[in-house]
C-alpha cells in the first residue's frame, strides 16, 4: 500500500513538471510572412485577401544597413502589411502622411497613432475587430462598464437592434471607433439602473461618475458625431500606448498641463485621487486639460522625461509643458511627503490658465539673471579699470624724474596689461562659444521628440 502511495506520488510529480514545463513554453516567431511590399499593382488582391490589413507607410528604406536593419525590426515587429512611399502607391490608397500606420477593415480606415510595438499593436487590433456597439444585457456587463473610467464611454437605451434611432447610434459609433467605448442596452431593467430615458444617450468622459446627457433625443447621426467632436478633450485623459501620439498632439495653445503619478505607488494614488478631484470640479471649463502619465506605462521613457523636464518621477509631479521646444514649470512640492491639498492644487492651475505660470516666462527670468551677472562682471571691470587708472595716475606723479629706462619699463608694463586685457577677451570669447555650443545641442535634444 505504502509502495502503491509512493508510485502515485511520483507520478504526480513528474505530471506537474511536464505540465509546467508546457505552461512554460514561449510564443515564437513561426517563420511564415505577413509582410507585403504593397504597390499600385498588387494592392487590390493583396487587400482582398485579409478582412484587416494593417499598412505601415514610410520613406524609402535607404540603402544604409542601418536604416535596413531598423526596417527589418520594424518588419518583424508589426508582421502585418507595409507599404513603400511612391507617387502611383499613395494615390491608389489614399495615404498622405508617411511613417504613420493605418488599418483597413471593412469600409473604414483607422489611423493607428500609438508606439511601434507588437504586443500594442495587436492588443489595438483586437478592439478594432470588435463590435463598434457593445450590448449590455444584464448586471455583470453593467458592472463591468461602470469598471471602465479611464476612456470615453457613451450608453444609449433602444428598443431594439431594429429600431431606427439604435442604427443611426450605431453609425456615430463607427465614426469613432475603436477610439471611443459606444454601449447600448435594450433592457429597461438596465436601463432604469442608469436612469436613461427610451432613445436617450449619456456622454461620460473619462474619471468621472456623473454623466452628461446629449439634448435633443432622439438624435441623428450627425448630431451625435458632433456632440462628441465638440467634447472629444475630457478635462483628465490618461496617455496610454496605443494613443500616445495623438493626445501629445492635441495641445491647447502648444501646452499641455501633465501630471505624472504611479497609481499602484501609495504617494502616487494619493495625488491621483487629488487630480481626480479638481477634474471633476471643474469638469465644465473648456480651457482645462490635463493629461495623466503613469511612468510604470513608458518605462523607457522615464530617463528621458526626467532629464528633459529636471525632475524626479520616484515622486508625483504636475506641470506645464510646452510641445514646441518641452520647456516646462513645475509645481512646487514643498515636502514630498506632503501632498497639495484640491485648493492648493487649483489654484496653480488658475495661474497657469490666466498664464500667470508660463514656461516661456520662467525662461525669459533665466535670461534676466544671465544678463545681471553680465552687468555685475562689466560694473567689476569698470571697478577694476578705475582702480588701475588710479594706481597710473599715482605712478606718473611718483615717476615724473625717473630716466628712460623706466619709461620703456612702463611701456613694457603697458603691453604686458594689453596682453592681459586681451587674454581676457579671449576667455569671453571662449565661454560665449561654449554657451552658444550648448544651445545648440540643447535644441538638438528638445527637437528630437520621443512623445
Amino acid at each position: 500500500m505504502k509502495w502503491n502511495l509512493v508510485f502515485l506520488g511520483l507520478l504526480l510529480t513528474f505530471g506537474q513538471l511536464s505540465w509546467g514545463q508546457k505552461g512554460m513554453d514561449i510564443p515564437e516567431y513561426d517563420g511564415k510572412d505577413r509582410v507585403h511590399d504593397l504597390n499600385a499593382k498588387n494592392y487590390k488582391s493583396v487587400m482582398k485577401k485579409y478582412d484587416v490589413m494593417v499598412v505601415y507607410y514610410h520613406e524609402h528604406v535607404g540603402s544604409s544597413k542601418v536604416s535596413q536593419k531598423q526596417f527589418q525590426i520594424e518588419e518583424l515587429a508589426l508582421e502585418v502589411g507595409f507599404t513603400q512611399k511612391s507617387a502611383k502607391g499613395e494615390g491608389v490608397v489614399g495615404l498622405d502622411e508617411a511613417d504613420s500606420i493605418f488599418i483597413f477593415i471593412e469600409d473604414e480606415v483607422i489611423e493607428y497613432d500609438g508606439e511601434l510595438a507588437a504586443d500594442t499593436l495587436v492588443e489595438f487590433l483586437f478592439d478594432v475587430i470588435e463590435d463598434p456597439v457593445e450590448i449590455i444585457d444584464n448586471v455583470r456587463e453593467l458592472k463591468g462598464f461602470h469598471n471602465i473610467e479611464e476612456d470615453i464611454k457613451l450608453v444609449g437605451f433602444f428598443k431594439s437592434q431594429k429600431s431606427e434611432h439604435y442604427h443611426e447610434y450605431e453609425d456615430a459609433a463607427e465614426e469613432f471607433h475603436p477610439h471611443i467605448k459606444f454601449f447600448a442596452t435594450f433592457s429597461p431593467k438596465v436601463a432604469k439602473s442608469l436612469d436613461l430615458k427610451l432613445n436617450e444617450v449619456d456622454f461620460y468622459e473619462p474619471f468621472m461618475d456623473e454623466p452628461v446627457v446629449i439634448p435633443g433625443k432622439p438624435y441623428s447621426e450627425k448630431e451625435l458625431v458632433e456632440f462628441i467632436e465638440d467634447n472629444d478633450r475630457p478635462t483628465l485623459r490618461k496617455m496610454q500606448p496605443h494613443n500616445m501620439y495623438e493626445i501629445w498632439e492635441d495641445a491647447l495653445d502648444g501646452e499641455h498641463i501633465i501630471a505624472f503619478a504611479e497609481e499602484g505607488d501609495p504617494d502616487g494614488f494619493e495625488f491621483l485621487e487629488i487630480v481626480k478631484e479638481v477634474a471633476e470640479d471643474n469638469t465644465d471649463n473648456p480651457n482645462l486639460s490635463i493629461i495623466w502619465i503613469d511612468p510604470d506605462d513608458f518605462p523607457l521613457l522615464v530617463p528621458y522625461w526626467e532629464k528633459t523636464f529636471d525632475i524626479d518621477l520616484s515622486s508625483p509631479q504636475i506641470g506645464v509643458v510646452e510641445v514646441d521646444d518641452a520647456e516646462s514649470i513645475w509645481f512646487d512640492m514643498d515636502d514630498g511627503d506632503d501632498m497639495p491639498t484640491v485648493d492648493e492644487l487649483e489654484d496653480w492651475l488658475e495661474d497657469v490658465l490666466e498664464n500667470k505660470i508660463d514656461p516661456d516666462d520662467d525662461d525669459d527670468d533665466d535670461d534676466d539673471d544671465d544678463d545681471d551677472d553680465d552687468d555685475d562682471d562689466d560694473d567689476d571691470d569698470d571697478d577694476d579699470d578705475d582702480d588701475d587708472d588710479d594706481d597710473e595716475d599715482d605712478d606718473d606723479d611718483d615717476d615724473d624724474d625717473d630716466d628712460d629706462d623706466d619709461d620703456d619699463d612702463d611701456d613694457d608694463d603697458d603691453d604686458d596689461d594689453d596682453d592681459d586685457d586681451d587674454d581676457d577677451d579671449d576667455d569671453i570669447i571662449i565661454i560665449q562659444t561654449l554657451n552658444n555650443g550648448y544651445s545648440k545641442i540643447n535644441d538638438q535634444i528638445t527637437d528630437t521628440k520621443i512623445l
